[in-house]
């Protein structure tokens, strides 16, 4: 099962990322997140990174913006976390692979909500509806997802934690989650915003690949 850790914010942990298993480093693009990039690592560094594949994680910007880090950081593939429309993600994807994110609540038609964007984007991203764009730390019900054929490669996200090893096996054996692309946690496993516990991260990935 392929792992994505978002909002990487120190090299050095970056570098370790594929060697205990993990298949994505998120960086965070967005300046009002706690876990904005560019407060510890530069461009020129991110760019360096090739032992990883990287997702650039951006919030409403533009689409010049957006492609110029995708040059400057030689990013894999980027992940939009805003309110961003499907002709918006069409030109992001006639560049690079593009997962949009969707943060639900219990009630949500996924279906419905994803039907605009299935011809346009590469992946989708699943996350909790919060306040605001980042991470929440919750979780949303993933029965939310049984109910829905979504058809598309999908990353499952929102508050995944040390401990969820046994009940993501189980979804996995859902029928909707044949379309499971991979796991995305965060805040979860961290020390401080940005800063990982690289000990639950590799117990993580041991858990459920193991």
């Amino acid at each position: 099962m392929r792992i994505k850790v978002c909002g990487m914010t120190q090299l050095e942990q970056a570098e370790q990322l594929a060697d205990i298993g993990v298949t994505f480093g998120g960086f965070i693009f967005y300046p009002k997140s706690p876990r904005y990039v560019f407060k510890n690592i530069t461009t020129s560094q991110i760019r360096k990174l090739n032992n990883i594949n990287k997702v650039g994680v951006f919030v409403n910007a533009s689409i010049e913006e957006v492609l110029h880090m995708v040059d400057e950081c030689r990013l894999h593939m980027v992940q939009l976390h805003g309110d961003e429309t499907p002709k918006y993600c069409e030109k992001i994807a006639d560049y690079v692979s593009v997962v949009k994110a969707f943060r639900l609540s219990d009630n949500d038609n996924v279906d419905w909500m994803i039907r605009p964007y299935m011809d346009m984007c590469d992946m989708f991203m699943f996350d909790t509806m919060g306040s605001g764009y980042g991470g929440t730390g919750k979780k949303f019900d993933w029965n939310v997802l049984k109910q829905s054929s979504i058809g598309k490669p999908f990353f499952l996200s929102g508050g995944i934690e040390p401990g969820d090893e046994e009940k993501l096996k189980e979804f996995v054996e859902e029928p909707v989650a044949k379309a499971l692309f991979a796991i995305d946690i965060n805040s979860r496993f961290e020390l401080s915003p940005g800063v990982k516990d690289m000990k639950k991260v590799k117990a993580f990935v041991k858990g459920l690949t193991g």
